[in-house]
């Protein structure tokens, strides 16, 4: 990745599997400079990171970082109540994916 994907990679990593829109990341992640010269300089580092498979985006043209693949496909769904009582008492729910990968992962693609 370059300096810029770098850049969005880490604004997006902190907004974890929520949806961002493209004006979002070029005014926040590249600093104040880069979004007054250009406005729009995230959309095609976006559009180039959406197909080498490092960001996925909605029907709405949002970003986020492409989750990891669930391992089983017939995860057991948990009750919001249930998985906040399993994560206070330090216990992953069976099935859970979506998780955002370590660095490294993203690297390769």
């Amino acid at each position: 990745m370059d300096t810029d994907e770098r850049e969005i990679f880490q604004f997006l990593k902190g907004w974890g599997a929520d949806f961002t829109n493209a004006t979002e990341i070029s005014r926040r992640a590249g600093g104040k400079q880069k979004f007054h010269k250009d406005p729009n300089w995230a959309k095609t580092i976006l559009l180039r990171m959406e197909e080498r498979g490092i960001l996925e985006s909605d029907s709405q043209g949002r970003f986020r970082i492409k989750p990891l693949p669930r391992k089983g496909k017939h995860a057991q769904w948990v009750s919001p109540d249930i998985a906040k009582i399993l994560a206070e008492s330090g216990v992953a729910p069976e099935g859970e994916g979506g998780a955002i990968a370590a660095d490294e992962f993203y690297e390769d693609l």
